[in-house]
């Protein structure tokens, strides 16, 4: 499944120092919590583009993180499949009501798989 995606083509065709598929995907997942610390930021500034910009950002990540799961591995990739989407209806709510609260909800989740991932992969690094 990894073959037919565009983070795994960006990886093999441009290697951007990345050393494995696995650290692309822990990249995705601080990505989306860097992506809404500056969405919080902007809530907190009341700047409404640079807002949307960002949750625009953390949207993108996780389409890219559901595009990606191999459904042949099992059960996770379903529950993942949820979680993901779940999130993306969070980051919806965030922008549509301006609410700092949805973003710290998506974190919350991000923070525990970026955790999980670590650790089921070894590739130790602190966000």
């Amino acid at each position: 499944m990894y073959n037919n995606n565009l983070a795994y083509n960006t990886y093999t065709q441009n290697n951007v120092g990345v050393e494995s598929p696995e650290k692309l995907i822990q990249m995705m997942y601080e990505g989306i919590l860097r992506f809404n610390m500056q969405a919080n930021r902007s809530i907190k500034e009341k700047d409404i583009e640079r807002r949307t910009y960002w949750i625009n950002r953390s949207n993108a990540v996780i389409i890219e993180l559901i595009a990606i799961l191999d459904y042949e591995q099992g059960d996770v990739a379903h529950y993942l499949a949820g979680l993901y989407q779940h999130q993306l209806l969070l980051l919806i709510e965030a922008n549509i009501y301006n609410s700092s609260e949805k973003l710290d909800e998506v974190n919350h989740v991000m923070k525990g798989l970026l955790e999980a991932w670590r650790e089921s992969t070894n590739v130790a690094e602190k966000f």
